[in-house]
């Protein structure tokens, strides 16, 4: 199956179970699909938690209820680069921490194998580009945002001798065409939304030799409706928005822990004060409440429905039954979680749309391109690696 024929079969299946995925689980107080109610409402919040960790074990539950789910393991199947992980002296590693330095290891060990200039975009400290410079890059142009960050990334390629130089830039603003030609290696890893997208287009108006990106957090720096990059995307009628462009971030890949325990006990309490307020205005719909500290939520629901009154202007009756509306919020997060639970089928479907539409984009710009994953799951869900080589 071509990339083009895997995006238009995605498309027709993404478009024929929309009602289950493009919707707000905030906004049901039941189950909204009531061919999945007694399923879902038979599962335990252990079930809940197992299924959502365990992508194929969703296909493989919900296969019998909502159509053409079974083919979506087949669809969303992307082969992985087989490649052995090179090792690095420790001084590459300082700072790194071990989970990160391991998905590093596993992007430039997928990298096609070459001495040509390199582009690092959204560099950070530029822990890549050093690794790319002790490979054999004949240099490395690292671009960050940050100041102290160009500064401590140098200082580190000064030290250990590595051919790197840093340039500070807003990418989404500052003029940084000129630092792209086509000797360009262009390079990042998980640049977020726009800010890899710039680099897309930016790599394929110098012709650069070699694209090679992995995606992430498609939502940031653009607009709520999605901009389809190719014209595949561009004909389709999902219309996009942030929230579906999130749900391909949501896959989770680790046993709940602590902070999980804190989210379930915020997501009690944001919807039981969503109850509350509701009873006190008669608006129907739900209103969020802006993030805060954690710590909040080691003190009891009461405070924090003071705290969300104030933040929403709302003023509290007296003779409040906090345990009563406690209660609702819990009974509604049953029902939020099993709602997610149904979205998140679709949540690699809808990732895998979006990277096609960047490869599809990068093969009209005259690319061969070719789409892998470059590290297990278990290391980071945004796994995925764009290959693009200029015909």
């Amino acid at each position: 199956m071509t990339l083009a024929e895997r995006f238009f079969a995605l498309d027709t299946f993404l478009m024929s179970t929309r009602q289950y995925w493009q919707c707000t689980a905030f906004d049901f107080e039941s189950c909204p699909w009531p061919e999945l109610t007694t399923l879902l409402n038979n599962l335990t919040d252990q079930q809940v938690v197992e299924l959502d960790c365990d992508q194929e074990r969703l296909y493989e539950f919900f296969a019998p209820h909502i159509n053409n789910v079974s083919k979506l393991a087949l669809l969303c199947e992307i082969p992985q680069i087989n490649a052995s992980r090179s090792d690095y002296p420790f001084w590459i590693s300082t700072g790194i921490k071990g989970r990160k330095f391991e998905q590093l290891q596993d992007f430039v060990s997928a990298l096609p194998n070459s001495a040509e200039p390199v582009i690092e975009w959204c560099a950070g400290k530029g822990h890549l580009g050093r690794m790319l410079a002790f490979n054999g890059a004949s240099s490395v142009h690292s671009i960050e945002l940050q100041a102290n960050l160009c500064e401590q990334g140098q200082k580190s390629a000064q030290q250990q001798g590595l051919a790197m130089h840093f340039s500070q830039a807003d990418v989404l603003s500052d003029d940084t065409q000129s630092f792209f030609n086509e000797d360009t290696h262009a390079v990042a890893l998980h640049a977020c939304g726009a800010l890899h997208q710039v680099f897309m287009q930016k790599a394929c108006f110098a012709k650069a030799k070699q694209i090679s990106f992995s995606p992430c957090c498609y939502h940031l720096y653009t607009p709520n409706n999605y901009h389809a990059m190719s014209d595949a995307a561009k004909q389709s009628e999902l219309n996009l928005t942030h929230r579906d462009l999130k749900l391909a971030l949501q896959e989770t890949v680790t046993a709940p822990s602590r902070l999980d325990k804190v989210r379930k006990t915020e997501l009690e309490w944001r919807l039981g004060f969503d109850a509350l307020r509701k009873s006190i205005t008669n608006e129907q719909s739900y209103v969020s409440v802006p993030s805060v500290n954690k710590a909040i939520f080691s003190d009891s629901f009461k405070s924090f429905c003071a705290w969300a009154a104030e933040k929403k202007a709302l003023n509290l009756p007296q003779g409040i039954d906090y345990e009563s509306f406690l209660n609702i919020g819990q009974a509604k997060k049953k029902v939020t979680d099993r709602v997610e639970l149904v979205r998140h089928v679709f949540r690699r479907a809808i990732e895998v749309w979006l990277v096609l539409d960047r490869a599809l984009y990068l093969q009209q710009q005259g690319y061969q391109v070719s789409v892998k994953t470059f590290c297990e799951k278990q290391l980071t869900p945004r796994n995925i690696l764009i290959l693009a080589n200029i015909n």
